[in-house]
């Protein structure tokens, strides 16, 4: 007899972008362009705002302790971070768990260097349009969405490093 799934090792069993019938989506998501809807959130370190990067390249990440791709894209960024962070990125992790614990359970086992905000509310990704688990945009110096990628995995790596290092003009 197999044993009884739970809610969280359901949810952990399904593809991210499966599991996101729980967040609420914009009619239409954003396309390379438009202007980044407004972010202010509370942080880790406190306010977190993407008004407040102007003139930065920003990888803005939307993620959940329950989300296995999460883990693996995690790291990644803080490459990216250390890889880009000189030449003008900033990384943005927010996390949508509503319960701000099982984030913090998460980042002590997968620390991070990103900016870390929290939305329990899941406002900010129904405004961007992310439909997946994680969802991620980059965001150009002028403040423009110049990519929405959903989920992650290792082939991912490759192409969004080098879309990163087109907005930064490397």
């Amino acid at each position: 007899m197999a044993p009884r799934m739970t809610r969280r090792s359901w949810l952990a069993a399904l593809p991210c972008g499966a599991a996101l019938g729980l967040l609420p989506t914009r009619s239409q998501a954003l396309a390379a362009g438009d202007a980044a809807p407004v972010l202010e959130l509370e942080g880790v370190a406190g306010p977190v705002s993407l008004a407040a990067l102007q003139g930065r390249v920003v990888l803005l990440d939307f993620w959940a302790s329950w989300c296995p791709p999460c883990r693996q894209s995690f790291p990644w960024m803080d490459q990216m971070l250390a890889r880009h962070g000189g030449a003008g990125l900033s990384v943005v992790a927010v996390n949508l768990d509503q319960q701000r614990g099982a984030a913090e359970l998460f980042m002590r086992a997968v620390p991070s260097r990103a900016t870390i905000a929290f939305d329990p509310a899941g406002d900010t990704p129904r405004r961007f349009g992310a439909k997946a688990m994680p969802t991620s945009f980059i965001i150009g110096r002028d403040g423009r969405v110049r990519l929405q990628h959903d989920g992650f995995r290792e082939a991912d790596q490759g192409p969004l490093e080098m879309a990163l290092r087109q907005a930064l003009g490397a």
